[in-house]
């Protein structure tokens, strides 16, 4: 299995082959994250992206990693805590949620699905009772039910002055 990093030129790559135009921001891992997340989008919109676990067609495995990162670190940062584990496999997990937390083994509360219906429950084109109700969404413990942080707000909110 590849292991290619998310790189500028990768993620320019991709949005070329999507009719985008180039990455210009920061080249920093959480710029490159935030944009890869506009390409995964961008992708899906056009109706030519087919997500799946291990890639989103024609969405290359570094981008779609790179959009499940941001939105996992994303929630993270807007739940912060150690109860329950969000995970994406094979792309990322995070620990989030205020409450007791484990620290050794499977923890209590845990919640796993694959990148598509990670990236549709985190920008609201998924409802969670939906993707549970579906089995889409595996979700175990008693705090184990992300419904109150979705969809997750993408940008960050600027504080006025004052």
């Amino acid at each position: 299995m590849s292991r290619t990093p998310l790189t500028l030129s990768v993620l320019n790559e991709q949005r070329a082959a999507l009719g985008l135009p180039p990455y210009t921001g920061a080249d920093d891992p959480a710029g490159l994250r935030r944009a890869a997340l506009d390409t995964v989008l961008a992708g899906l919109e056009a109706g030519g992206a087919e997500p799946a676990p291990v890639t989103v067609r024609p969405i290359v495995r570094p981008v779609v990693k790179g959009a499940v990162r941001f939105l996992l670190d994303r929630l993270a940062e807007l739940a912060p805590g150690r109860s329950v584990e969000v995970r994406v496999p094979p792309y990322a997990a995070v620990q989030c949620i205020d409450g007791p937390h484990h620290t050794r083994g499977t923890p209590p509360n845990v919640v796993e699905m694959d990148a598509t219906d990670w990236i549709g429950l985190a920008t609201g084109r998924l409802a969670w009772d939906d993707a549970v109700a579906d089995g889409r969404v595996r979700a175990s413990g008693a705090r184990a039910d992300l419904s109150a942080h979705l969809p997750i707000p993408i940008d960050r909110e600027v504080a006025e002055p004052g």
